[in-house]
């Protein structure tokens, strides 16, 4: 599902450079559940920003579901993250004062899905994060782990071949945290390919496989039980 060969970042700011990325290798296949955890400043979050087509490396290859990003163009890439990325941010990134169901569908929308497909199809993603019942309720009349959970079914709609979420429980009391987690693990076990950033390492240890990160380096990649 990601291959990725001797890939850098490098930001250049003309007076130093930082090596954000430093050669990294990685492979991660179709259905696996992946934290990628570290601290701040160690390239987590540069890695999630070029896995999600939302940057592009230096140096070296990345390929997704057979593509090879490296040399696509804007468009191109745009395509991508609608189509193969799901992604789901700590902030949530709804529109405050439309209804669940049509931020659900704005995927689809650039995807142009027809109308009442669009809404079979959101609605269906809302029922599997457990909210069916509040497809009409604005996300400010929802609670923070109902928010993420329609972030979730967003994130889904598309049946993307990645999801990616960064620092999803960042905003979450323990228990919406648990809520969460659940989702993403019963998503993956549906066939998902979930990839978690996180500094949490009680929420990588509920996933399948840790990739820990220090300086810009895989340090260690380690299968884990996991669920």
């Amino acid at each position: 599902m990601i291959r990725i060969e001797n890939l850098w970042k490098i930001y250049d700011t003309g007076a130093v450079q930082v090596k954000a990325l430093r050669g990294i290798n990685l492979h991660i296949e179709k259905g696996d559940f992946v934290s990628i955890i570290g601290p701040s400043g160690s390239g987590k979050s540069t890695l999630m920003n070029i896995l999600g087509c939302l940057d592009q490396s230096t140096d070296g290859r990345y390929a997704l579901d057979g593509i090879n990003v490296e040399s696509l163009d804007d468009l191109k890439l745009a395509r991508i993250r609608n189509q193969k990325i799901g992604f789901v941010f700590q902030s949530f990134n709804l529109l405050s004062r439309v209804p669940s169901i049509h931020n659900v569908e704005i995927p689809l929308i650039y995807a142009k899905v027809k109308g009442e497909e669009r809404k079979r199809l959101a609605h269906e993603a809302l029922e599997k994060v457990g909210l069916g019942d509040r497809t009409h309720h604005k996300s400010n009349e929802l609670s923070g782990g109902q928010k993420q959970r329609v972030a979730i079914a967003r994130a889904l709609v598309t049946s993307p071949a990645i999801i990616l979420a960064d620092e999803p429980t960042g905003n979450l009391d323990s228990v919406s945290t648990q809520e969460i987690m659940n989702i993403f693990k019963k998503l993956n076990n549906e066939g998902a390919t979930v990839i978690i950033v996180t500094h949490e390492d009680e929420i990588a240890a509920q996933t399948k496989r840790v990739i820990k990160f220090k300086d810009g380096e895989i340090v260690s990649d380690v299968r884990q039980g996991g669920q």
